[in-house]
C-alpha cells in the first residue's frame, strides 16, 4: 500500500470511531508522540494509555472531519488538518481545528506531533 492509502484507511477508521483500533495497526513500536511543544510521550505502551484516556474520557462527540491531507510518499511524512468539536470530563468543552504532522516508516507511524490552540 501506498503511504496515501495507509492515511486514508487510518482516517477513515478514527473517523468511525476506531480510535483505539487504528492506533494498535498503524502506529510502531516505538512510536514517539507530541503535543505541541509539551513533553514527548515515547513507546507505544506510554503512548496507548494516553490514547485510551482521551477515548475513555470523551463524554459528548460532537464531530470531527478532515479538512486537508498533505502526503510526501518519498520522505514518508503526512499531514492532516482535522476538525474536532467534543466534550472531555479533564478538558470540557473542545471545538478546534488541529494538525497532525506524521513520520511513517514500513507502514507504521514512528512519530506524530498535534498542533493546535489553547
Amino acid at each position: 500500500m501506498s503511504l496515501r492509502s495507509d492515511v486514508q484507511a487510518l482516517n477513515d477508521m478514527i473517523l468511525l470511531g476506531k480510535v483505539l483500533d487504528g492506533f494498535e495497526k498503524y502506529y510502531a513500536d516505538d512510536v514517539v508522540m507530541q503535543e505541541n511543544e509539551g513533553e514527548e510521550r515515547v513507546g507505544k505502551e506510554v503512548c496507548r494509555g494516553f490514547e485510551e484516556a482521551f477515548v475513555n474520557g470523551l463524554t459528548e462527540f460532537r464531530g470531527a472531519r478532515v479538512k486537508a491531507v498533505a502526503v510526501n510518499e518519498e520522505d514518508g511524512v503526512a499531514m492532516v488538518e482535522w476538525f474536532l468539536d467534543y466534550t472531555h470530563k479533564d478538558w470540557g468543552s473542545v471545538t478546534h481545528d488541529q494538525v497532525s504532522v506524521q513520520r511513517w516508516k514500513n507502514g507504521r507511524i514512528v512519530h506524530e506531533r498535534f498542533y493546535y490552540g489553547g
